[in-house]
């Protein structure tokens, strides 16, 4: 039987990869996102195996409950869902941080892997089987200056991974928390809002790790036997021994 993936951010990067990259493995791949042009442009990449499309912002959860219940029975059984979708937006001291970026980031990192993991639950608890891949960071591992409110809801992942997997243990569901150090994707010209020029230069120097370096480790991390967890994993380019310890030529 077809295994099905459900991948929240699936329009670029770290997501992006991921779905790819389980759709090798033979999962059937429910793709989420907000730019639907991208989730139709990754469909016609996968020719493996079927792919399902739900277009919703993840703070919407009304939209997120709708689109679950909506899902047609051959995909209603989900075995893995990977909580990927996320932001950094600004880079600020806590004094002068704008407070619009604030609510996107605790809306999105953290309200919103609250809320499509309440709406994917109960299929998953009905079969008593499941894997939930949680994406944290190193920065919900320490803090950084002006990471103030971002490693604030990295941090809450964290928790929320901790106390998800002691709720989840008598139900038959793994949930795993996957830390990435510095990824070179979209993530830092999000977090300086465009900035290409300014966005390049965190990757500059050294090689950082890359999305498929990601869902690498997440495939391993679904495809190991029944009885195994990779309950939290940090994952860091050669180049870097902390949050802020990077070595650049």
């Amino acid at each position: 039987m077809t295994k099905t993936a459900l991948i929240t951010g699936a329009t670029s990067g770290i997501g992006r990869a991921t779905a790819l990259e389980l759709a090798k493995k033979g999962y059937q791949i429910i793709a989420t996102g907000r730019r639907e042009e991208r989730l139709e442009e990754l469909k016609n990449l996968i020719t493996e195996v079927p792919v399902y499309t739900m277009t919703f912002d993840v703070r919407d959860k009304v939209a997120i409950e709708e689109a679950i219940d909506s899902l047609p029975e051959a995909w209603r059984q989900i075995e893995v869902l990977v909580n990927n979708a996320g932001n950094a937006h600004g880079l600020s001291p806590i004094q002068t941080g704008d407070v619009d970026d604030w609510d996107a980031m605790l809306d999105i990192n953290v309200k919103g892997l609250l809320y499509i993991t309440r709406a994917v639950l109960p299929l998953m608890l009905k079969h008593k089987k499941g894997h939930i891949i949680n994406i944290g960071s190193i920065a919900g591992k320490e803090v950084y200056a002006n990471g103030n409110v971002y490693c604030a809801s990295k941090f809450a992942v964290d928790a929320l991974s901790k106390a998800m997997r002691l709720d989840l243990v008598h139900d038959g569901i793994k949930v795993s928390e996957v830390n990435p150090g510095l990824v070179e994707t979209e993530f830092s010209e999000v977090r300086f809002k465009g900035d290409k020029d300014r966005a390049a230069t965190v990757y500059q120097g050294y090689k950082a790790l890359q999305a498929e370096d990601i869902a690498e480790l997440i495939s391993f991390i679904v495809t190991r036997p029944a009885h195994v967890n990779l309950a939290e994993v940090l994952i860091l380019p050669a180049a870097q021994a902390s949050a802020t310890t990077v070595v650049k030529e």
